[in-house]
């Protein structure tokens, strides 16, 4: 088999239509600042005054002026909101008298303090306005005397019951009190008749240590995040006017700064935007001319990668070494030179001490230790977050795609029937995504090895990458397509055209200071740049000798004004 035929896409095995399926379903592709003591909507118990979900302190003032176009109200509690997470509490206490508006009622405060102090059956009266369960079991779903809060439009207010006494059950099973927790399963929790499943996890914990209980239902405990992110998950639910989202502010300011660099093509700062002024980059400042050549390698350029700190690029192809450049002088640091047939893949460890290669000789190696357990050529992999273990990806045989420990030791076979065409793991360590030959996208669940779910497709795939938050899947179709999907969803939030590509596997990667760019290779010997958020092409770059492709492209992770590409030519140009 000729070099040639290893670099082109094998045929799928089938052909299926668009299908999206989650474990055998289908699925589309496609501390807070307040006031004085009062309940929701009835007199305070001074009797000072009134409070109807509200915000208006006793002294109230009746402007209503608006601000520049701006709800007067709602831009003073964000800023009383801001300077309180600002930590100037003074401040806040003197804009809120001065101006007689609060961030929120007593009533909501009373509810924040109900939920980080668990005590659940105020949380509820507060929340819902119905009266606390009895002490011996069952609970009252009837409106009692307190109105409740207001919720968002289609808010199910039985799954808000099932979150907050989910929480109570856990607790009293971390505090080994399993009488009134098997109540709560029994009484409070089934007849919300929420999906079985839940309630049979929930059963399964009874028999539980507490360091076990924390394991199985990824829960840190009453002393941990657990409250406070509950508290986060219901807040969602409440009229914002009503309980204000957390750090609403700094939110709105965030979306500011990504507006206006959705807006700036060139935008490559390694800063954020200043709030000061309008954010333009200058295209005189985007890497647009190559300024180096390397001509080290002795074939075709496939794969490329720069180590985290920026210092080394790795790069292999149709040869059989792999040669490691000094980023700083652009000298060889290391000639790799144990494989004996063509290196398709390079990925370095997370703290840069490592490097994984994969070749055709059927061997991965981890510099310096070889896994040679694959009977068929090795095509991808990936390194888990911890460095300490990383998955490969093979086209035939039983190791289609495997676990190994840094030592070589295999941890995992997953056993599957596909032919994995590349794989990827999320920084975070939670999902595992694979593409396959038979035009499929699976997604893992890393921590328990079990499929989320999967996406067949019409079209072929040839490179899949992950972007540093973890949200978003970048993937190259045969078709002249890359496409970003949002891994949560499976809804393609934005597809880039332009490159060409059918033939041979051409490599895609995000680019830029905040990964804001989209970059690829193609096979007419060009370099194509686009904006991640908008989907426009602001680039497309020549260099590479014609006729011949552009095989991989790697933006340098600590400079972002340095990237590489590696084509048919030998070279790989900066």
């Amino acid at each position: 088999m000729t070099a040639q035929d290893m670099r082109r896409l094998p045929d799928p095995s089938t052909s299926n239509g668009t299908s999206y399926t989650t474990n055998g379903s289908q699925q589309s592709l496609h501390q807070s600042h307040s006031f004085s003591n009062g309940i929701n909507g009835h007199s305070s118990t001074n009797g000072t005054s009134t409070y109807k979900n509200g915000v208006h302190s006793p002294t109230a003032r009746s402007s209503t002026q608006p601000f520049y176009g701006h709800d007067r109200e709602e831009v003073t509690r964000l800023i009383i909101q801001g300077l309180d997470d600002l930590g100037y509490h003074g401040a806040a206490t003197k804009l809120s008298q001065e101006s007689g508006f609060e961030v929120e009622s007593p009533t909501v405060a009373h509810f924040r303090l109900a939920v980080l102090q668990g005590d659940w059956n105020e949380a509820e009266v507060l929340l819902f306005g119905v009266e606390p369960p009895d002490e011996g079991g069952g609970v009252s779903i009837h409106n009692g005397d307190h109105q409740g809060l207001k919720f968002v439009e289609g808010v199910d207010r039985d799954q808000l019951r099932f979150l907050l006494r989910t929480q109570k059950y856990l607790e009293l099973l971390e505090s080994k009190d399993l009488g009134r927790a098997l109540m709560v399963l029994r009484q409070e929790l089934t007849p919300l008749k929420q999906e079985r499943n839940q309630l049979q996890h929930l059963s399964s914990l009874l028999g539980n240590t507490p360091d076990g209980l924390k394991k199985e239902a990824r829960w840190d405990g009453a002393t941990g995040q657990s409250r406070q992110l509950l508290l986060q998950e219901l807040s969602r639910s409440i009229a914002p006017s009503v309980m204000i989202p957390e750090h609403r502010l700094a939110k709105l300011l965030d979306q500011v700064k990504k507006t206006q660099i959705s807006h700036c093509l060139y935008h490559n700062p390694s800063r954020s935007p200043s709030l000061f002024a309008d954010h333009l980059c200058d295209r005189s400042q985007f890497p647009l001319r190559t300024v180096l050549e390397l001509g080290q390698n002795a074939g075709e350029v496939w794969a490329m990668e720069f180590s985290h700190d920026g210092k080394r690029l790795a790069t292999s192809g149709e040869a059989t070494d792999v040669v490691v450049y000094d980023t700083s002088t652009f000298q060889v640091l290391y000639r790799l030179t144990e494989h004996t047939n063509h290196v398709a893949y390079v990925a370095w460890s997370p703290d840069d001490s490592k490097l994984i290669t994969c070749s055709h000789d059927k061997t991965a190696r981890v510099w310096d230790a070889p896994i040679d357990h694959h009977a068929h050529p090795v095509t991808a992999a990936a390194w888990s977050p911890d460095g300490q273990s990383f998955i490969t990806g093979s086209l035939h045989g039983s190791h289609r795609l495997c676990l190994w420990s840094i030592m070589g030791n295999l941890i995992y076979n997953w056993s599957v029937s596909y032919r994995t065409q590349d794989c990827a793991i999320c920084p975070d360590g939670k999902r595992m995504v694979v593409i396959t030959n038979e035009c499929q996208i699976i997604v893992y669940n890393y921590e328990t090895r079990e499929e989320e779910y999967s996406i067949s497709l019409r079209e072929r795939m040839t490179c899949i990458n992950i972007s540093q938050d973890s949200q978003y899947m970048l993937v190259n179709f045969a078709n002249s397509e890359i496409q970003l999907i949002n891994i949560d969803t499976a809804d393609i939030a934005k597809r880039y055209l332009g490159q060409h590509q059918g033939e041979f596997v051409i490599r895609s990667t995000f680019g830029g200071a905040d990964q804001n760019l989209i970059i690829s290779g193609s096979e007419d010997a060009r370099v194509y740049i686009w904006h991640k958020e908008n989907g426009t092409l602001i680039e497309t770059l020549e260099g590479h000798q014609s006729p011949g492709s552009v095989n991989v492209v790697a933006w340098n992770p600590a400079d972002p004004c340095m990237f590489a590409s590696g084509g048919d030519d030998r070279k790989v140009r900066m």
